[in-house]
């Protein structure tokens, strides 16, 4: 999922399942700024303290990279939960929606609530979670699970670049295509492009297994936010049982669905604006109301008002050390990031049968 999910959908969800509109922000932002967390390492202060950083994504283009070991850091824990079905280690890090796994990681996460990065925590776990349903069928590790043939969707959002060609040129070049982008990303789902990720895509392919796969996001989409609101309200009741309770109201699943179906532009930032938009003329029922800009680098960020540091490069920076950084957003983000990928990788999917760190 992109950023009008991640943040624009989750902050709807937040407010609506009883959070508040300060609490709400901090989980969205700390839920789409695991797609924006790219420094990893130590970070140096001037006095000689030091912190600890472990990035949740991978800077543009470094996805590419087939150094397994660090995507298995990144992707499992934070993109693609394994599931921890089946028999080799394959087929147990395939992650699929809503899995045991993912319920489980939402329950531990509950069971932090009070402290102070509970919120950091939820928004991080709540980005797992709704990704179950986006990068069902994908693995976080280099897999044949991930290889992708075939590829079509419904609606032609390739850009429109092949339409002027013949039916049997098009197919040959998009075979090429996927072939080529099969062995370059071979982690994720690289080789099925953007078609995860868009709420209203309709779309099919063959895996690496040869089995075709068809997919509808839109009501794949609706239930992850169903889910999410059933997981808040569980979070500010103090209850692990989530599941049981109840999720959104109908007419707000339906305005959802309706927002999340027709907010077609290609650019997930401007389709941020659409959904921020829809909620500040009341589009939403129940919630009118102006949902701040989300800064991820730079003057405003996280980072820059817990350091005073703009740039990704701070390996020669030494920000002093203070108060404000101990009780600042980036710290207890990066503290629940640690948090969230010890339990996954050390302690759920070990209990399942699966090591990958």
């Amino acid at each position: 999922m992109n950023i009008d999910f991640h943040y624009g959908v989750v902050y709807i969800v937040a407010r609506i399942g009883g959070m508040t509109a300060s609490d709400a922000l901090t989980v969205a932002h700390a839920c789409q700024y695991v797609d924006d967390a790219t420094t990893s390492g130590i970070l140096r202060f001037s006095g000689g303290e030091t912190f600890e950083r472990f990035a949740t994504a991978h800077k543009l283009f470094d996805y590419t990279n087939t150094e397994n070991d660090q995507n298995r850091l990144v992707w499992t824990p934070f993109h693609f939960l394994p599931a921890g079905i089946g028999e080799t280690l394959e087929d147990k890090a395939v992650c699929r929606a809503d899995s045991a796994v993912a319920r489980e990681v939402v329950r531990r996460a509950i069971r932090q609530r009070g402290t102070d990065t509970a919120l950091y925590r939820l928004g991080v776990t709540l980005h797992t979670y709704v990704d179950t349903w986006a990068h069902q069928g994908f693995a976080g590790i280099e897999s044949q699970t991930n290889r992708v043939s075939l590829l079509e969707a419904e609606d032609c959002t390739r850009e429109g670049w092949l339409a002027h060609l013949t039916r049997a040129t098009r197919h040959l070049v998009q075979r090429i295509e996927e072939d080529v982008l099969t062995l370059a990303l071979p982690v994720g789902h690289g080789a099925a492009l953007h078609y995860p990720d868009q709420p209203w895509a309709k779309w099919h392919y063959v895996d690496g297994r040869n089995v075709r796969v068809k997919r509808h996001n839109l009501p794949e989409f609706v239930q992850a936010a169903e889910m999410t609101c059933r997981a808040v309200r569980a979070y500010i009741a103090g209850r692990e049982d989530f599941e049981s309770l109840p999720g959104l109201p109908e007419d707000v699943k339906a305005a959802l669905t309706k927002l999340l179906d027709t907010n077609r532009n290609l650019d997930d930032n401007k389709r941020l604006q659409t959904v921020c938009e829809a909620v500040k003329t009341g589009v939403i029922p129940g919630l009118e109301e102006s949902i701040p800009d989300y800064v991820p680098k730079g003057l405003g960020s996280w980072k820059y008002n817990a350091t005073g540091l703009r740039s990704d490069d701070d390996s020669g920076d030494r920000p002093e050390w203070s108060d404000v950084f101990e009780k600042s957003d980036y710290r207890r983000f990066h503290d629940a990031v640690k948090e969230h990928r010890f339990v996954i990788t050390q302690e759920i999917l070990p209990s399942r049968g699966l090591r990958i760190a």
